[in-house]
């Protein structure tokens, strides 16, 4: 019998962003997962159908799973928030801030908050970039991409300027990142509260797309093997990160490790993957609570 506290519940999922199969992959878990749980849930592709369709089928409320733009730029939550449903996950201002990678680090940094070292080449400045106090190597992001999508890393000069037009190319501007050697972390949030951390073991240059959904050498440490004092230390960074966006319900907060192990701040994921590899629901599984009770206790956050 279904869970009718929740009443009919839509899993947003696929969209029209670079992120697509991603997110059906997550969206078709949660639906799973909900669905073992007595809710009473159903796939709802935004790529097929549009916002009339989500009226006119009549839902009580929405699980987002939609990942990169049109689902957690703020977008779809403006949508929401217009025609009166409930939705998972954070409000049209975090998403839209989370997102822009610029902006939530600049807003960091006016919070006290580490965050690795960052230029920013603007979309159409041309592709003779001249920055200074540039030291190689460094990373090329686009500002307004997820899953390591159009990201470079740049050894040396001659390779600056083909990696900003990569970023470039997915229309945004680009991020111009130092690049720091140690460790990747990343850190749940449920309930405004950390998880346990995740720490990333790549054979890659670093933790990209191939990485994250393709490759089986990828290596995911949980519990992180950190003493339990740093542990504290990434988990309260993580959640200062998340609060400071003004974040609500849940999410993931990306981390490395400088060359002085001191954690530096990459990103705010609000609508982060829910596959089988993915990294929240195993830093659930850490802390004792399974997949149907990690997309329920998320689902709850809609009340």
């Amino acid at each position: 019998m279904a869970d009718s506290k929740f009443g009919k519940v839509a899993v947003l999922m696929g969209g029209n962003s670079s992120e697509r199969e991603v997110s059906l992959s997550s969206g078709r878990a949660v639906c799973m997962g909900l669905r073992e749980a007595s809710v009473d849930a159903h796939e709802f592709d935004t790529g097929a159908f549009g916002i009339e369709a989500l009226l006119a089928a009549d839902f009580d409320r929405v699980w987002i799973a939609l990942h990169g733009r049109g689902g957690e730029d703020g977008s779809i939550q403006g949508a929401l928030d217009f025609i009166g449903i409930p939705y998972t996950g954070s409000d049209v201002l975090s998403c839209a801030l989370a997102m822009e990678k610029v902006k939530s680090k600049k807003l960091w940094l006016q919070e006290g908050l580490p965050t690795a070292k960052f230029w920013v080449a603007n979309r159409g400045s041309g592709k003779n970039v001249q920055l200074q106090d540039l030291r190689y190597p460094v990373f090329v992001k686009p500002a307004l991409e997820g899953s390591s999508i159009g990201i470079t890393k740049v050894l040396e000069p001659s390779g600056l300027n083909a990696a900003l037009e990569s970023a470039w190319d997915l229309k945004c501007d680009a991020l111009i990142e130092e690049y720091l050697p140690g460790e990747e972390l990343t850190v749940g949030i449920l309930g405004g509260k950390a998880l346990p951390p995740v720490r990333v073991e790549t054979v890659n240059e670093f933790y990209d797309y191939q990485a994250k959904y393709v490759l089986d050498s990828t290596s995911y440490h949980c519990p992180s093997g950190l003493s339990e004092s740093f542990e504290q230390q990434i988990k309260s960074l993580a959640e200062q990160a998340f609060a400071s966006l003004g974040c609500r319900g849940w999410g993931r907060v990306d981390l490395i490790l400088d060359d002085k192990r001191n954690p530096q701040l990459l990103e705010a994921n609000l609508v982060p993957g829910m596959t089988g590899t993915s990294l929240v629901p195993m830093a659930a599984k850490a802390a004792g609570i399974s997949f149907n009770d990690l997309v329920v206790q998320i689902l709850e956050t809609s009340l």
